[in-house]
């Protein structure tokens, strides 16, 4: 009996990581090496389908990441692990997006989730972060937001954690004026060269 439960336990587990008929693959290749990514316009189609029209409008080409998050130089409550990227403080080439929350999706934020950065609901426009770690946090619910409603995950990392990484422990003790980004900018952004759809 306990090798049956077993075998169905390991065959849902696969069943929940494999790929589904909708998802779509993005190569990110950034300066420190390629990141692999698994996009889920099904489950997330306002999130996923605004980062889409970035890669497909090539918008994110000559973006970067430039920020890195760990609980050595957290400014926040709960800590967290992220490193986030985008177009900084540049405008964004389409309106801010709908926030959709990860209890309306199911996608909570897990080691690898690629999700939207935002300071108000729906003001999420061209910032991203990736989670390093389960980040629990960051869902609908918990208060790394005082509103409560968490952030946006639309993907994960399917290949290429290495290099997430490699950015998250970059040097980051670039001068800002903003306390609650103290000692998280990158003295040297990573630049992000291309995404393209697989």
């Amino acid at each position: 009996m306990r090798t049956w439960l077993t075998i169905l336990a390991l065959i849902y587990i696969a069943g929940c990581s494999a790929s589904r008929p909708d998802d779509v693959r993005v190569v990110m290749t950034t300066s420190l090496g390629v990141i692999e990514l698994q996009l889920y316009p099904d489950s997330a189609p306002i999130t996923a389908g605004n980062f889409l029209q970035l890669v497909d409008g090539m918008y994110l080409d000559g973006a970067a990441f430039y920020r890195t998050v760990s609980p050595e130089n957290d400014n926040g409550s709960p800590l967290i692990s992220v490193i986030q990227g985008g177009l900084g403080d540049a405008e964004g080439p389409f309106p801010p997006i709908a926030h959709k929350t990860t209890a309306l999706t199911g996608l909570p934020h897990l080691d690898g989730s690629i999700s939207m950065a935002r300071v108000a609901v729906g003001t999420a426009s061209t910032e991203f972060f990736i989670c390093i770690g389960d980040q629990p946090a960051l869902d609908f619910g918990a208060m790394r937001n005082k509103d409560g409603q968490g952030f946006a995950v639309f993907g994960r990392v399917v290949a290429g954690m290495d290099v997430v990484q490699a950015i998250h422990q970059s040097r980051a003790d670039q001068a800002t004026d903003e306390p609650s980004l103290r000692n998280q900018m990158l003295n040297e952004p990573v630049a992000i060269i291309s995404l393209r759809r697989l």
